[in-house]
C-alpha cells in the first residue's frame, strides 16, 4: 500500500537542506557562458529561476512529497573549466525537511544550463558526448528549534 506519511505529530522546527550537482560540458561551452553569448540569454538567471520554480513546486514532481512552505530557495552557480556546479539552498519553517527540495531545485537549474546551451553540445550526430548531469546530492541538512 502506497500512502503519504503522517508528520501531524512533529515539532515545526527550523530546517535546511542544501543539495549540489555538476553539469559536465564542453570547456568551450562554459567559456561561452561567462562570456554572455548563448543565444537564448542569461544563462544563469534563467536557470536559477528555473531551480527555485522547481523547488517550490516539489510536491507536485514527487508523487509522496509533503506540500511545505518554503521560507526561502537559494540556488548559485559556481563555472570551472568545464563543469558548472549547482548549489540549492532551501529554507522552511515545517514538520518535515527539505530535501527533496534542494535536490529538485538543482537538478531542474543544471537541466535548465543543459537545454540553453545545447545547441554548443551537440556532436555532427546531433548527440551529447560530453554533457553530463552528475554527483547530485545532499551535503547538508540541518533542523533547529523554531
Amino acid at each position: 500500500m502506497t500512502k503519504m506519511v503522517d508528520v501531524s505529530g512533529k515539532l515545526m522546527q527550523r530546517r535546511k537542506a542544501v543539495a549540489e550537482g555538476r553539469l559536465k560540458l564542453k570547456a568551450s561551452t562554459v567559456k561561452e557562458i561567462r562570456a554572455g553569448r548563448i543565444k537564448k540569454g542569461d544563462v544563469l538567471t534563467v536557470s536559477q529561476v528555473a531551480g527555485i520554480q522547481a523547488a517550490k513546486g516539489t510536491s507536485g514532481i514527487i508523487p509522496l512529497c509533503h506540500q511545505i512552505p518554503l521560507s526561502s530557495v537559494d540556488v548559485q552557480f559556481k563555472l570551472i573549466k568545464d563543469t558548472v556546479i549547482a548549489r540549492t539552498t532551501v529554507i522552511t519553517n515545517s514538520v518535515t525537511g527539505v530535501e527533496m527540495e534542494a535536490l529538485i531545485g538543482t537538478t531542474v537549474a543544471l537541466l535548465s544550463v543543459w537545454d540553453m546551451v545545447k545547441y554548443l553540445e551537440k556532436d555532427e550526430e546531433g548527440q551529447y558526448p560530453v554533457a553530463t548531469i552528475c554527483d547530485v546530492k545532499v551535503i547538508e541538512k540541518c533542523k533547529e528549534e523554531v
